[in-house]
């Protein structure tokens, strides 16, 4: 490296920088759902190296990690395709759900025998086991595809871990999530929803008892309705049933008790978050009466300890500023942790003495300070007199100065969702592009999560507007404020990100390029094309359809090309079947034959979410490829050329 005492002069975004996609991608893993089972832990590890397989992995109580599944098997379901709550284990017996086949599948963590299968081929997906140990069996979600004629049928089930026979629980309702059963065994809890809602919209919690069959009986509704939230129901440890409400417009724990709904810690945070994911745990008990649990504050994030007899709130310092898959004991908690400065993975917090052991990182990206962009939250003025909220990352490389009078290109990144939000902590793919000399905004424009349920409710009917005027308003403020270069503001973004990029490109003329990471470009094709998770999803987000055609048409970017002018690349997964590859496609030939410039990559074997490493190792460097033919700068390594059309 050069000096840091005397910064060579280049232009931003042609600086050598110590992070390669490489170091980011080739020695990396994505820890997810905990399990605790006795003094034994466990996770999974989806694995960029391994093609993408996601692995469950245990960590003993002498130290020793290891494997729980072995190659070929991968434990992700594909219910609502996200997933999320793929295994679960006791006394060492996992139960999984194998990707390749959605076959449930048990093996014993303390033998080295192979997975043998728990239910048959026969098209249905399972997630969000638990082990109904009294009965012998498991209780899960399923969602039934074997009749290709209709909709995906969503039920609650019991699996018999004898024979793999199936027991139908609940029906009825399009959606079903979270079952969870009391310590006596005794009652079952579970949410459900049906169209046209998501279950941040709204969503019920229902109860019931269980007779001598394991059928359930005497249900009940506990809370939720068409416009109330529930999320992550739990039983205490003395059987109290805890779950979280935004019935005040924050997402708050409540309890039932008495026969009464009582709100154990009201506060205008948010505790709970939006239900892509199955099993996502942002609360754990320590005691009968004692929470430990993560809530957000203005987009921060804090864990924090609860006493629920008198609702005291008392935060827990640490380093981390995000906190998910939070599990505990009596004396310990455990989380996938994440800090501005560092990375993140799966940790271990002593809550006698409050030290926090790192058990397994993932990534050994270490980077000197002089290297790291330092996130600043801001808020910036948006239309119609509100606020908005983005996290700002200035150019930064201790080897490198840009020449007098040069201002930096920025990204404007737009997640997906679009209700999720952009957490304040370490991204190695952030500091790939500030260390070469971009400047990056991540926008949490209306819609996100974080902020209340009024500021999520911005994007009712207001897709393609709100989210893109924000992520506009957001670039304008730091070109007002000299800290970047007006001509040279791209944006990116993928899913939902990436129609947000798409819609700023076709119906505003502030961006210079744009990157849509399998985006949708058609709003007609996507209600008619998606999954059944999302099927119904803009009938929030746009209106209904078909009665709100007009509105679907008006906001779809392929239908208004002529008014997009600027170079855009497309990435896309061709086993994509949430957003199908025709998004992509259809919007890239219509670029070509207005002779725009324009570049597509589609990779073999991806779905929603590139998850092969040599396939992001690709994207990362075909856009900075891009950026670099379209703002004009070197690049400091070579890098295998992209055809850019019409160029």
């Amino acid at each position: 490296m050069i000096n840091p005492q005397t910064p060579a002069t280049a232009p931003y975004g042609s600086w050598k920088s110590p992070i390669a996609t490489g170091l980011i991608l080739f020695d990396v893993i994505v820890p997810g759902q905990i399990v605790l089972d006795g003094s034994d832990i466990y996770w999974t590890e989806l694995r960029p190296a391994e093609g993408g397989r996601k692995v469950i992995v245990r960590r003993a109580a002498s130290g020793a990690i290891t494997d729980v599944i072995p190659s070929p098997f991968s434990a992700r379901t594909r219910v609502h395709e996200y997933g999320g709550g793929d295994f679960c284990v006791s006394d060492g017996d996992v139960y999984f759900s194998n990707f390749t086949d959605q076959r449930l599948y048990h093996v014993n963590a303390n033998s080295d025998s192979t997975p043998v299968p728990l239910t048959e081929q026969a098209n249905r997906r399972y997630a969000d086991s638990i082990l109904d140990k009294g009965r012998d069996r498991l209780i899960c979600v399923c969602e039934d595809h074997t009749n290709p004629e209709r909709e995906a049928v969503n039920t609650l089930l019991g699996v018999s871990l004898k024979d793999g026979s199936i027991q139908t629980l609940v029906s009825g309702n399009d959606f079903y999530a979270a079952p969870r059963l009391n310590p006596a065994g005794t009652q079952l809890s579970w949410l459900t929803w049906n169209h046209p809602n998501m279950p941040w919209d709204g969503c019920e919690l229902w109860l019931g008892d269980l007779d001598a069959s394991g059928q359930i009986v005497d249900t009940r509704l506990i809370a939720g309705g068409r416009e109330e939230s529930i999320f992550q129901p739990q039983w205490s440890p003395d059987g109290q049933l805890y779950f979280m409400s935004d019935q005040s417009g924050w997402w708050n724990i409540y309890r039932l008790h008495g026969g009464r709904i009582e709100s154990v810690c009201p506060r205008k945070a948010e505790f709970g978050q939006p239900h892509w994911l199955f099993d996502f745990s942002r609360y754990a008990f320590a005691a009968p009466q004692q929470i430990i649990c993560t809530y957000s504050e203005n987009g921060h994030g804090y864990l924090a300890h609860l006493d629920t007899t008198t609702s005291q709130l008392t935060p827990i310092e640490t380093s981390y500023t995000t906190t998910t898959y939070i599990r505990a004991t009596s004396d310990h908690v455990f989380f996938i942790s994440g800090s501005p400065s560092q990375s993140g993975g799966v940790v271990q917090l002593d809550l006698n003495t409050g030290k926090a052991e790192m058990l397994r990182r993932s990534n050994n990206i270490s980077l000197d300070p002089a290297y790291l962009s330092v996130p600043q939250p801001i808020e910036f003025p948006t239309e119609n007199g509100l606020t908005a909220y983005a996290i700002y990352y200035p150019p930064q490389n201790a080897d490198y100065k840009a020449p007098a009078g040069e201002l930096p290109p920025l990204l404007v990144n737009s997640h997906g969702g679009p209700t999720s939000a952009f957490p304040m902590t370490f991204s190695p793919m952030t500091q790939f592009w500030t260390s070469r000399g971009f400047a990056v905004l991540d926008v949490n424009y209306g819609g996100s999560s974080g902020y209340g349920r009024a500021y999520r409710e911005r994007l009712k009917g207001q897709w393609g507007v709100v989210d893109v005027d924000d992520c506009v308003n957001g670039a304008k403020y730091l070109v007002e404020r000299g800290l970047v270069d007006g001509k040279r503001l791209a944006i990116r973004g993928g899913s939902a990100g990436g129609y947000t990029t798409l819609a700023a490109l076709a119906f505003r003329d502030v961006f210079n390029a744009g990157a849509s990471h399998f985006g949708v470009s058609d709003l007609t094709a996507f209600v008619k094309e998606t999954h059944k998770y999302e099927s119904r999803y803009l009938h929030s987000l746009i209106g209904p359809y078909p009665e709100k055609s007009d509105l679907y048409i008006e906001r779809s970017p392929i239908n208004f090309t002529e008014q997009l002018s600027c170079p855009v690349i497309f990435f896309q997964g061709l086993e994509d079947k949430i957003v199908l590859p025709d998004q992509a496609e259809l919007m890239v030939e219509a670029l070509r034959k207005k002779h725009v410039p324009v570049a597509y990559l589609a990779f073999e074997g991806e779905s929603h979410g590139f998850r092969r490493a040599e396939n992001l190792k690709r994207s990362i460097e075909a856009e900075l490829y891009f950026y670099s033919r379209i703002f004009h700068f070197d690049l400091a390594d070579p890098a295998e050329p992209v055809d850019i059309a019409n160029l």
